[in-house]
């Protein structure tokens, strides 16, 4: 005698399935956005520290020029 399953535990099951691949891939993609967000701001913040450095390098490497520009006119 053939045996009748109940359709809604396998039914339900497999929504479950579908919505716990459904929230892996939206973390996932959340995750995405967050490491893309906190390299941009760190990129940011390095390229601002960067050109600070190198305008305090200019400026010190034109103030030792006209330093020695100086000096020689000194002598």
């Amino acid at each position: 005698m053939p045996r009748h399953y109940d359709d809604s535990q396998q039914h339900s099951t497999n929504a479950k399935t579908r919505r716990q691949q459904e929230d892996q891939r939206r973390m996932a993609f959340r995750r995405a956005i967050e490491t893309y967000s906190e390299e941009r701001r760190l990129n940011q913040e390095l390229s601002d520290y960067l050109d600070a450095a190198s305008a305090n390098f200019w400026q010190g490497a034109s103030a030792s020029a006209g330093a020695r520009q100086s000096v020689r006119q000194v002598r």
